[in-house]
């Protein structure tokens, strides 16, 4: 049985003015704490780094440059973990702090690394607290906000289910902080039913999601085959009723059809650093499955990329995949459209294929 990965969002470990909710944060461990009893493995996500160093220097807003951001996170983010290890130490439950960035996950050996570490901690009956390590992010390697990376986290163990716990009761028809009317969404099936709903993607005054983000994030963990679950964090008993498949806030069950690891890893992890355009033969038989991207498929080539790195496939402007490259830009350029006989005069150790159906994954 994997792991339960549990996500706070900045709402419910900070207040607007940067304090830490020491009532709700103790209310969690001590249910993260009775799971550790039971022997249920958890792992918290946590927001609230940025928001814990807003409230020590009393900044009045959320700072918007990156250096900004990240001092506010390298002068809050020790502070919050503290918090979090002397309430769980207190209920006998030790703790780690791991902190990961983009790249830990965008490199396959950093993310197989960072995977064995975690079960060592699980093994060792840890609980691991986790969070994105701001102070040496960037807006291009960055997970934009712990929603996904607590998505990420949960693939990357195949954990039991992930539960996204926010300062609202789950999905509604509407913000429920602007529409008195909006009703609770209890279960969602099919993603595009959500899309004419207006589920907001503002966040607190101190957060950087909101719950589109939270959304897409379960989307990402239900095509791993997880169960995920977005709930309120203020309620009691949320984390218990989570973890014995209670029905509380949104559910999204498991997605039929679901990825291997590395294709889910592919999808939502590795980088792109370019864009292959592609004929409309090509961009069938890519949507048909089972099919390579071979050069004589491919009409334009754009972005400075290795063999090795991600690039996004698409057909005229619909987006088809994101595949591995065989080949480098400037080599790609230079056979694009080429049958294999002829590719292999320009290039006579090229690898047949642009792109191997092993490494390529629809949109």
């Amino acid at each position: 049985m994997g792991p339960l990965v549990v996500k706070l969002g900045s709402s419910i470990v900070a207040t607007d003015d940067g304090e830490v909710r020491a009532d709700v944060l103790g209310r969690i461990c001590d249910e993260v704490a009775e799971l550790h009893r039971q022997h249920r493995a958890v792992i918290i996500v946590t927001s609230g780094a940025i928001a814990r160093g807003m409230g020590v220097m009393e900044l009045p807003v959320r700072p918007r440059a990156v250096d900004e951001l990240q001092a506010a996170s390298a002068v809050g983010q020790g502070k919050l973990y503290q918090f979090y290890d002397e309430l769980l130490r207190a209920r006998g439950v030790p703790t780690a702090q791991v902190l990961l960035t983009f790249f830990d996950m965008s490199a396959r050996t950093h993310y197989l690394n960072a995977r064995q570490t975690l079960r060592k901690l699980l093994e060792w009956r840890v609980v691991p607290v986790i969070n994105e390590n701001d102070t040496t992010t960037t807006d291009e390697i960055s997970f934009g906000n712990n929603d996904f990376l607590a998505a990420q986290v949960a693939i990357l163990l195949g954990a039991e289910r992930l539960l996204l716990l926010t300062d609202a009761g789950g999905v509604f028809t509407a913000d429920p902080h602007r529409d008195p009317s909006a009703q609770l969404v209890p279960e969602v099936t099919d993603f595009s039913a959500l899309e004419p709903l207006d589920i907001g993607q503002t966040a607190s005054p101190l957060g950087s999601g909101g719950m589109r983000s939270k959304v897409v994030a379960a989307e990402m963990a239900t095509a791993a085959g997880i169960p995920t679950v977005i709930a309120s964090g203020l309620a009691p008993g949320t984390i218990e009723a989570a973890a014995t498949g209670e029905s509380t806030g949104t559910g999204f069950p498991a997605q039929e059809g679901r990825y291997s690891s590395f294709k889910l890893w592919l999808k939502y992890a590795k980088p792109v650093r370019g864009r292959v355009l592609v004929d409309a033969g090509a961009a069938r038989a890519l949507r048909g499955g089972g099919a390579s991207l071979l050069p004589v498929g491919v009409v334009d080539v754009t972005g400075m990329f290795e063999a090795g790195d991600a690039v996004e496939i698409a057909h005229e402007e619909a987006t088809v995949g994101k595949g591995i490259s065989n080949y480098s830009a400037t080599e790609l350029r230079q056979v694009r459209g080429l049958q294999s006989g002829a590719v292999r005069a320009v290039l006579p150790r090229a690898s047949e294929e642009a792109i191997h159906r092993d490494y390529f994954v629809l949109a």
